[in-house]
């Protein structure tokens, strides 16, 4: 390898920010605040507003004059769903106190396209109530009191959102005829490994964003649709990575691992060196050494591990030979831009075979 003068180290040096403080991002920024304690007994609804334009308004919501086909019913302390307009394509009933869906909630409203059904008290969802209505795309049922996935969803949604309930389980078949499906969020529920089966995904051809975070998940889930591009699973007792697990995921370009049991056992070598990874998230796990990656990357979490040391020539994806000199080839060398390694047991400086090979790199944090 031809000599490095000690100025063009020194310019390397120079050009990349390092910290050795650790980044404040409030307090456990990772976690969800705590649930707001509700009083036992219930707020009485909310009076009837002034008449609207629109006489089939229901009195308890309100019709924008400027937005017909939008209901807000939103924080009215309802306990049932109101007579929904025909006209209405957006309804918004979040915070209130809705505790179930019957078969006749959205009877009139067959084109309803969005609904947001957040911060409620739903336990259950008539099998019905959904498939009556053709034109859904965005379904929002965060923050109830689920058990399960909801039955006979409509074949054109696109976003379905049931982050913070209590879902156990994951009827057979409930996604199956889902294929327009792009984003699916069950983050922080009760899913374990045995509610996964081989088929449990099957039909959602074009999901695009698969939140499994904050659950009690230890293996990897399975038959993950190979259309994805983001996938969470942070928060869950996940320790290992099956060999090649990554390799079937064509346009996989976000993976988030954080707070999981992940350790060098169970890293299979070139688990991570996926060829269209941006973002990879392996942070508060037992990780010991730098895992392999991909000249793509841009962004690697690896804060909070066991890392003692790192090998600049080992972990590099190309051969550091053969860069002949700083200026020359960059179009080739690895895109990583960012690294945090704060909170192992590392100290600074650099090391300068880490910064021979990533010289994109923007900032590091030891």
């Amino acid at each position: 390898m031809p000599a490095i003068s000690p100025e063009a180290v020194t310019d390397l040096l120079a050009s990349v920010s390092y910290s050795t403080e650790k980044i404040y991002q409030g307090p456990d920024c990772d976690k969800q605040p705590d649930e707001p304690t509700e009083p036992t007994d219930l707020p009485p609804p909310l009076p009837p507003g002034p008449p609207s334009v629109f006489p089939d308004c229901p009195r308890e919501c309100y019709c924008p004059p400027d937005f017909p086909s939008a209901l807000y019913c939103d924080s009215r302390n309802l306990r049932k769903v109101p007579v929904i307009p025909s006209r209405i394509h957006y309804l918004y009933l979040q915070n209130n106190f809705i505790t179930e869906l019957p078969v006749e909630s959205f009877k009139n409203a067959t084109g309803l396209r969005w609904i947001n059904l957040d911060n409620n008290r739903i336990r259950k969802v008539d099998q019905r109530v959904l498939e009556k209505l053709p034109s859904l795309v965005f379904l929002y049922m965060e923050k109830n009191q689920l058990e399960e996935v909801p039955a006979a969803l409509p074949r054109n949604l696109e976003q379905l959102r049931l982050s913070q309930n209590q879902i156990s389980r994951i009827p057979p078949g409930v996604f199956s005829k889902l294929e327009n499906l792009l984003l699916l969020d069950l983050q922080h529920n009760k899913l374990s490994d045995g509610v996964f089966k081989p088929d449990t995904f099957q039909g959602l051809k074009n999901l695009m964003q698969l939140n499994l975070a904050h659950n009690t998940l230890r293996k990897m889930p399975p038959k993950v649709p190979s259309a994805i591009h983001q996938l969470y699973l942070d928060s869950n007792r996940i320790e290992a990575i099956p060999s090649g697990y990554f390799k079937g995921f064509p346009n996989l370009a976000f993976i988030r691992l954080n707070y999981n049991q992940l350790s060098d056992r169970g890293l299979p070598k070139n688990s991570f060196n996926i060829s269209n990874l941006l973002v990879l998230h392996l942070s508060h796990n037992r990780i010991s050494s730098v895992p392999a990656i991909s000249s793509r990357l841009e962004h690697l979490y690896l804060n909070n591990n066991s890392i003692e040391k790192i090998n600049g020539t080992q972990i590099c994806p190309n051969n550091i030979v053969a860069f002949h000199d700083f200026s020359s080839d960059l179009e080739h060398v690895p895109h990583l831009r960012y690294l945090r390694l704060d909170g192992n047991y590392l100290k600074p400086p650099i090391p300068l075979d880490l910064m021979m090979c990533f010289r994109l790199l923007q900032s590091v944090v030891i």
